[in-house]
């Protein structure tokens, strides 16, 4: 149980931090509104908050 928790929260903060370095285009990808920098900054955002419960599930599970 414990490998399969740091597994997942490796993927998880690897999922935040490519989301923080490619927010732009991501956001040019799957989103078509006009306003790109407030998509990507949001997006930013969120990838931050992912990596750090990722990296947090790693943290807490040793």
């Amino acid at each position: 149980m414990q490998l399969f928790l740091n597994i997942l929260g490796i993927i998880v903060g690897t999922i935040g931090v490519v989301m923080v370095y490619d927010a732009r285009p991501i956001t040019s990808k799957f989103f078509s509104f006009g306003d790109q920098n407030e998509a990507s900054l949001g997006l930013k955002m969120i990838g931050f908050i992912i990596a750090v419960i990722g990296a947090i599930i790693v943290i807490c599970n040793q």
